[in-house]
């Protein structure tokens, strides 16, 4: 079996109780402490706005974290094609590996959220176009990482003879995660230019399989072999591990948003022990997922990611 490897998300809205000044401070503790336990990545969302809520930039923010950090690999999750040109953002990522020294997770999406977009002033186009406008992203972007002068002319985007140098320091490229589990349309963008997938989280076994299954079926119309992709699966909804069954009903009753019922937080989350955590680990890894997405809903507090990399990532190792 391939080594296993865990990725911690770190959406922007878990610190909305840090003052805005303590905001990337408090993001940069968590990373490291990410880093300290041996956690292979992190992730950042790619949001402008979510209501009034302080949101730092993404890019930006990764840089500053690279900064900071040694050798854990940073990545989006997933950055918006919608918020910047693609020769642009081909640029900004080939800067971001350059100065990360090969750190980059290059995670792109169509984008989703009409709200941002409209009050920023950017077109929140159909599901369609948005796609094919990813599809032509992806492709100008891996051009412009690997040609000495790329050019491209599409429906949505042209670029002519456009250098980017220096060159992204990961060859042939950083690894490519299209964000998006749309079957018809996202998956085949996967089928054709993904080394991984990530379809956010799939309620079921059986939807897991059934949509890896619709992946396999584009690639083979493609002319692309399925293995060459890797297989990725976040763990849960939110993850809220506890020693025992006293911590887990605690947090239970601490975490449960307002409005939300139980039946519903208990579906869409996992709230279990460590062993708990390593069943679920095993059955998909029995499939081949060897990349597993982790969003801590307990966090900033760090007492579930440091519970997980203690008493879970060792026992993976162990299986390895």
């Amino acid at each position: 079996m391939d080594k296993i490897r865990f990725g911690v998300f770190l959406p922007f809205h878990i610190f909305r109780t840090e003052k805005r000044m303590q905001l990337f401070n408090r993001l940069q503790e968590v990373v490291l402490e990410c880093e300290r336990l041996g956690y292979y990545s992190i992730w950042l969302d790619d949001h402008l706005m979510l209501e009034k809520m302080p949101i730092l930039e993404c890019w930006t923010t990764l840089s500053a974290l690279s900064s900071v950090t040694e050798r854990i690999r940073l990545g989006t999750m997933v950055t918006c094609n919608s918020f910047r040109n693609p020769s642009l953002l081909a640029k900004i990522s080939a800067t971001f590996d350059n100065i990360s020294k090969g750190r980059l997770e290059f995670g792109i999406g169509a984008g989703v959220q009409k709200k941002e977009h409209i009050a920023y002033g950017i077109p929140f186009l159909s599901s369609k176009a948005r796609i094919e406008r990813l599809e032509e992203a992806v492709e100008i972007i891996k051009k412009m990482w690997t040609e000495e002068k790329a050019s491209y002319e599409g429906k949505h985007y042209t670029i002519r003879d456009a250098v980017c140098e220096p060159k992204p320091v990961q060859k042939p490229h950083p690894p490519i995660t299209i964000g998006g589990g749309g079957e018809k349309l996202t998956l085949r963008v996967t089928a054709q230019h993904a080394d991984r997938y990530d379809w956010g989280y799939t309620p079921s076994f059986e939807e897991y399989k059934r949509k890896l299954q619709t992946l396999e079926k584009h690639c083979i119309a493609l002319g692309r072999s399925f293995q060459e992709i890797e297989k990725s699966r976040w763990l849960a909804g939110q993850i809220f591990i506890g020693e025992d069954r006293k911590e887990l009903d605690e947090k239970v009753l601490q975490y449960v948003p307002v409005g939300v019922s139980l039946e519903d937080f208990m579906r869409t989350s996992l709230v279990g022990t460590p062993e708990d955590c390593n069943k679920q680990i095993r059955q998909y890894a029995n499939l081949g997922v060897t990349h597993f997405m982790l969003y801590f809903g307990d966090l900033p507090d760090l007492r579930g990611l440091k519970l997980f990399a203690e008493k879970v990532v060792p026992k993976m190792d162990q299986t390895n």
